[in-house]
């Protein structure tokens, strides 16, 4: 694994100042606005001047939006990014890739306008990693994004632009999404709240709806639990047959049975100081009267490869199907080397993809049974802190990048595939004061369990 220890403790970005925002999150903000303290356009120029002040050091925005639309629902008046996969009318969509057209979009998307229906001011798009496919957000067409923590080190992918405009102060609320962990690390990695909702829960991106298992989640990052409840509870989808989350506002009097994994899949590695973190976040559990037991990483190798080879076609089918999914104008030679390499992965392994296809399909039932005993399991969302900017960079070899992206992040394409929701919380940090997420899951449905418990924690330890 890469060293952590900070070159200079001092490298950090903070946006918080006096302003109209001050250190408030959304519902603090809503409650300033209700009571006209503070005036919407107050707040959209004070995140804007953050933004611009922080953009040099952070490089986490990609676009801006220069006459945010201005809605009149629940949010209405706080202002927020949008991660750039998702279109807005008369904005490039260009998916963190040189590959793509800078074409403006001819209209919004689904989930980009429900955004807005809530009132959500949009004054930027937020920096991801080409097309989502690795961890950290370092595109080579735009550089990478740092973290504000510490700014050698990365924020995170692919919502690593969003999580590192929430925590820095830039925006109390940002649109992320998940299609392996990209909602929960970039949340770990810049010490927030993400949460990861049910398949089914919110809409989907078109494009992820048509493949063999949708695996994608659309959400937020946020700095607290009653931010990310309130939106979950507002953005309310078209009925469904999930359970209703409705609006937690605080902790369950009811005791959960925890299932606790402290060491990762067989072979890959696990950082002491991440192994810590659970431990400790077990003990608090048990403390608070749940029945908390320790399990072993409950899947083998054979969920691995299959995601791999999974997540190889989606590189392939950009490689070589671009145009048809992103314009005439997609141009493949601009392809960074890590999507190619990954894209020519899939070529060896494309004969194997029938069964693969089976498996994945049916891993929801073989989640749903291997965690029939808990309510909730707790688990490292990565195997280690955030890793130094350019161990992930999609410019070095694809083979190598590979390789630390395996033993990186294993613990989160479970859910994806699962269906199952899943929060990162930030409640470690590391020896060398890097932000450590504990990861909470529950059976496909039950994101109110996991809110239950995040403010149970939240009030019990706080946020490292």
């Amino acid at each position: 694994m890469p060293d952590h220890t900070p070159s200079n403790a001092a490298r950090t970005a903070s946006a918080f100042t006096d302003d109209a925002l001050g250190d408030l999150d959304a519902v603090g903000l809503l409650d300033a606005l209700a009571r006209g303290d503070r005036h919407p356009d107050e707040l959209r120029d004070a995140a804007t001047a953050r933004a611009k002040a922080t953009q040099e050091k952070l490089n986490a925005v990609v676009d801006w939006v220069p006459e945010p639309v201005h809605g009149h629902g629940p949010f209405a008046g706080i202002p927020t990014f949008l991660k750039d996969n998702e279109d807005l009318i008369g904005r490039p969509t260009r998916f963190g890739s040189a590959a793509t057209s800078a074409t403006p979009a001819s209209a919004t998307s689904p989930f980009a306008q429900q955004l807005q229906d809530l009132g959500l001011n949009i004054i930027g798009k937020s920096a991801m990693p080409e097309f989502g496919l690795t961890a950290t957000s370092e595109s080579l067409g735009t550089g990478p994004t740092r973290n504000p923590r510490h700014l050698d080190h990365s924020a995170g992918g692919s919502s690593g632009g969003s999580a590192a405009l929430v925590a820095a102060g830039v925006v109390p609320i940002a649109h992320a999404n998940d299609g392996g962990g990209s909602i929960r690390i970039p949340a770990s990695c810049c010490g927030l709240v993400g949460l990861k909702p049910s398949r089914g829960r919110l809409i989907a991106p078109a494009d992820m709806e048509r493949l063999p298992i949708s695996i994608v989640a659309q959400g937020v990052v946020t700095r607290s639990v009653r931010d990310t409840a309130l939106f979950l509870h507002e953005i309310r989808k078209a009925p469904s047959a999930l359970p209703p989350i409705g609006h937690v506002t605080g902790p369950s009097k009811k005791r959960r049975r925890i299932g606790v994994v402290l060491e990762p899949m067989a072979g890959m590695p696990l950082d002491a100081d991440v192994r810590e973190a659970v431990s400790q976040t077990a003990a608090t559990c048990a403390d608070l009267g749940h029945h908390v037991e320790v399990i072993g990483f409950p899947f083998d190798e054979q969920f691995g490869r299959d995601f791999l080879r999974y997540w190889a076609a989606l590189a392939f089918s950009i490689d070589r199907g671009g145009r048809l999914l992103f314009g005439s104008n997609f141009d493949s030679d601009h392809l960074e080397p890590f999507t190619k390499g990954l894209g020519e992965l899939f070529t060896n392994v494309a004969v194997k993809m029938p069964t693969t296809i089976r498996r994945l399909r049916a891993f929801p039932r073989v989640y749903a049974d291997t965690y029939r005993d808990f309510d909730l399991v707790l688990s490292p969302v990565i195997s280690s802190p955030p890793p130094p900017i350019g161990y992930l960079s999609p410019g070095i070899d694809p083979h190598t990048h590979l390789v630390r992206l395996l033993r990186y992040a294993n613990f989160t394409a479970i859910h994806n595939v699962a269906g199952a929701p899943s929060i990162s919380l930030p409640l470690g940090i590391s020896r060398d004061g890097l932000p450590i997420g504990v990861q909470a899951a529950a059976h496909h449905g039950q994101e109110a369990q996991l809110l239950h418990l995040a403010y149970e924690l939240e009030e019990a330890v706080g946020w490292k």
